[in-house]
């Protein structure tokens, strides 16, 4: 499978400044697949040292941290070769071997040339317990795959490049066949496994399945989360953020029986899992928008649009039988795949607007930074009349010239109402930071 990242990991090999690189990410989104493809494209060889399955080599690390003699040990024991500027270092499930974590620092001061990339599950549980200093490491985040990639894998490359291009007007047969596929990756989801699923078979059951395995891994995992938390209090809580993207997340509703301190202590362990992101509402009078990040109003996304269909226990049939896209689940499919874009697409994290005044209900599903500028972002059917909360927006805050409206109405720009209506399939190319 093609990935994005692909691209910043050659710039990162390339780069005179580069430095270890962690690979941050859920369970099973393909860090160690996407590690090793690169390194087999990229280097004469590639060390590949697992400490999970080899749990024996963590005494290499705990003798001292000096990278030449860690290098020499490393070398014998994976029968590899390790040569600066010819081989790709990967220390895979580096989370269980917090002396290796530290070691990271060193191959930056000693042994520059040595290209290293570190990845594990659960990372950052580990990653709060070790201080880097400043500028020893880089790190990227690899996310499931986006429907760019979701067509790649199915053989559209041509159609993958189109919605990684400016959102601009399609034939009504490409907005259909776009459709289509947007359908699909809507139940399949972007986790590399189940989407290869689909590719083998061609079968949905079975990418379904592949969603409940990966679902039940992550409860196993619950047990590993430290600081240990109940893990029904956990699974209760994944259920409940499931149910309610799109709605401010309010702890007391999120599972009966746990006070508002374990319910929002689950809900943070599980950000820190990266299975849930949480996204603030905040000021848009100006930049940066984290910077008035709230931290009492917020909502929440699931990891994956595909996982979000299993954990839901929505009527498959039905739902994907539905017309309009934006109907699905109650509209929370299609504000889930638009935060899921985001999150691939843009360098920041997400957040949304939501007025303070009392007994009002308006609010705006996402904001976006495009070319130094804030735009509100809606996912929403319908015509410009029916956009009350845009509406009150742009007249509140002069500083948002434009706004979005991502639909599945075709492309079309309204000057007279500085709203542009923009087709789902291209939500990741409408906040692209790399081409802003």
């Amino acid at each position: 499978m093609k990935r994005l990242i692909d691209t910043k990991l050659l710039k990162w090999k390339d780069s005179k400044r580069r430095k270890p690189l962690i690979i941050r990410g859920a369970r099973q989104v393909g860090k160690t697949w996407t590690v090793k493809s690169f390194g087999k494209k990229n280097f004469d060889n590639i060390a590949v040292i697992d400490l999970e399955k080899n749990s024996d080599w963590h005494k290499i690390f705990e003798r001292n941290l000096q990278p030449d003699r860690i290098c020499s040990d490393l070398e014998i024991v994976s029968n590899q070769k390790i040569l600066p500027g010819k081989t790709l270092l990967f220390i895979d499930e580096i989370q269980t071997c917090p002396k290796a974590l530290a070691s990271l620092r060193y191959f930056y001061e000693e042994l520059p040339d040595l290209h290293v990339i570190a990845a594990g599950s659960l990372l950052e549980f580990a990653l709060k317990d070790i201080s880097f200093p400043v500028g020893r490491i880089q790190f990227l985040q690899l996310n499931p795959l986006g429907f760019a990639e979701f067509l790649m894998a199915n053989n559209h490359e041509d159609a993958a490049n189109l919605v990684l291009l400016p959102p601009k007007q399609v034939s009504e047969t490409i907005h259909n066949f776009l459709e289509n596929e947007l359908r699909r990756f809507f139940f399949i989801g972007g986790m590399p496994e189940s989407i290869n699923a689909y590719v083998q078979t061609g079968s949905l059951m079975e990418s379904f399945e592949v969603q409940r395995e990966i679902c039940e891994t992550y409860r196993l995992d619950f047990s590993k989360y430290q600081p240990h938390i109940d893990k029904y209090c956990l699974n209760t809580v994944l259920s409940a953020v499931t149910k309610s993207v799109g709605q401010q997340i309010k702890y007391s509703r999120l599972g009966e029986g746990y006070s508002n301190p374990t319910l929002k202590k689950a809900f943070e362990l599980l950000c820190m899992a990266n299975i849930i992101y949480k996204i603030p509402s905040v000021n848009p009078s100006g930049l940066p928008l984290g910077a008035t990040a709230s931290s009492k109003i917020f909502k929440a996304l699931l990891l994956d649009i595909g996982l979000m269909h299993h954990l839901s226990d929505m009527p498959s049939d039905t739902e994907y039988q539905k017309t309009d896209l934006l109907n699905i689940y109650r509209g929370s499919m299609a504000e889930q795949f638009v935060g899921q874009e985001m999150l691939l697409s843009q360098n920041e994290g997400l957040y949304y607007w939501s007025r303070r005044a009392k007994s009002s209900s308006a609010e705006i599903d996402y904001l976006s930074v495009i070319k130094g500028n804030i735009h509100p972002i809606e996912v929403k059917s319908g015509s410009t009349g029916r956009l009350k909360s845009l509406h009150l927006f742009m007249k509140t805050y002069d500083n948002c010239s434009r706004g979005f409206v991502l639909s599945m109405r075709p492309y079309q720009v309204l000057d007279q109402k500085n709203i542009t209506f923009v087709p789902l399939y291209f939500a990741f190319s409408l906040v692209n930071q790399e081409k802003s």
